[in-house]
């Protein structure tokens, strides 16, 4: 217990809180939710209470040990990550279209939710091993193999979204490894023939479909523009104060699909309203820019990359899944870290989390130079 209180005081609480803020809303539109779905509904809140469990379990299990075993056992989690990948494919259960489950008991554990760990550990060690020579087209290329492999595993699922957001959560530690103006130009034009490869070869109907109704909403409101519309209407028929929990009648009558992954967060404005959102924006704008902040205090280049890498991967997620529901995003089936249902990504992002727990109280200019700016 000694030692379990002394991993609590070692807690960015601000930072700390804010997740538990995202992940009570969460639950709270879970709850509102399964009156609606009757007993299946409460059986989602179960799951994902155990989920949350697990996940806090991992959380101080971290926050109590060093985070750089994390930098010895990149390249075992990348390639356990990788391997996953490649059995779901063999293995895995089909949901919605997308091969990307692997089903136990009834419980559901997708792959790629540590894939985006496993990425995000193995790129940090890569650009800090290597960042004091100089960013070069080496580095480049290199990072996008690391990167590349696993994105390709996805697609063949296919999950388009969460290949999206690992090469996001790349280009981010791009930025910040030291990429040049020609490496840029490089990538927009790789990245312009990758999609136009993808989209004759990759993309399946279901996929194109979705991009084209983002281009043009109308061309099938009652089809692919459906869930966008039907999101639209509730987040503007929550108001200043929200309709209140378990009253708003877009989710309630279940108007809006998927209201539990993709479009939680119109559940949240409808119920919620604008004081809601701006709660909801707020935590988020907290958890982000001190883990921003933590990668700016650090003298470690592993230690900042695993920060900003984090943050971006949250960040990323953020703008997409909002941008989804309010229609100035495709939609790309990525989840709101930490309030989406799913218990594969709660866990994996409170592990995320515990590593940027266990960086800030280990690394110690981190840790003196937050305490002192916290106390200006």
């Amino acid at each position: 217990m000694r030692h379990f209180f002394a991993a609590i005081r070692r807690i960015d609480w601000p930072r700390f809180s804010a997740g538990l803020i995202l992940i009570a809303f969460g639950f709270s539109a879970l709850y509102s939710m399964s009156w609606s779905q009757g007993e299946s509904g409460f059986l989602l809140i179960k799951k994902q209470f155990l989920a949350l469990i697990i996940g806090l379990v991992f959380f101080f299990l971290i926050v109590r040990s060093n985070y750089r075993w994390s930098r010895g056992f990149a390249l075992p989690l990348y390639l356990i990550s990788c391997l996953l990948l490649i059995l779901v494919l063999f293995l895995g259960e089909n949901i919605r279209g997308t091969t990307g489950w692997f089903s136990v008991l009834g419980f559901h554990f997708q792959p790629v939710e540590l894939a985006k760990l496993g990425v995000i550990v193995a790129l940090a060690r890569y650009f800090a091993d290597y960042r004091h020579n100089g960013f070069n087209w080496r580095h480049f290329f290199v990072s996008a193999v690391i990167v590349g492999f696993p994105v390709f595993l996805v697609l063949l699922q296919p999950d388009l979204g969460s290949a999206l957001l690992l090469i996001g959560v790349w280009v981010i530690l791009l930025f910040f490894a030291g990429l040049k103006f020609k490496h840029f130009l490089v990538l927009s034009v790789s990245s312009g023939l990758t999609f136009l490869l993808a989209w004759f070869f990759v993309f399946v109907d279901y996929q194109k479909a979705r991009l084209t109704s983002f281009l043009n909403p109308t061309l099938d409101p009652m089809g692919e523009g459906y869930n966008v519309h039907q999101a639209i209407i509730a987040i503007g028929s929550g108001g200043f104060f929200g309709r209140g929990l378990g009253f708003g009648s877009q989710s309630q009558l279940r108007f809006v699909p998927e209201s539990q992954t993709d479009f939680i967060y119109a559940v949240i404005a409808e119920e919620f309203g604008f004081i809601g959102t701006v709660l909801l924006f707020g935590a988020f704008y907290l958890l982000i820019r001190r883990l921003f902040r933590s990668a700016s205090l650090t003298r470690d280049d592993f230690t900042a990359f695993l920060f900003i890498g984090t943050a971006g991967l949250f960040l990323i997620s953020f703008l997409v899944n909002v941008g989804m529901n309010l229609g100035i995003m495709p939609v790309t089936g990525i989840a709101l870290p930490f309030v989406s249902y799913g218990g594969s990504a709660l866990i994996i992002s409170l592990i995320l989390l515990g590593l940027a727990e266990s960086a800030t109280a280990h690394d110690v200019t981190v840790k003196t130079q937050i305490l002192s700016k916290d106390r200006e």
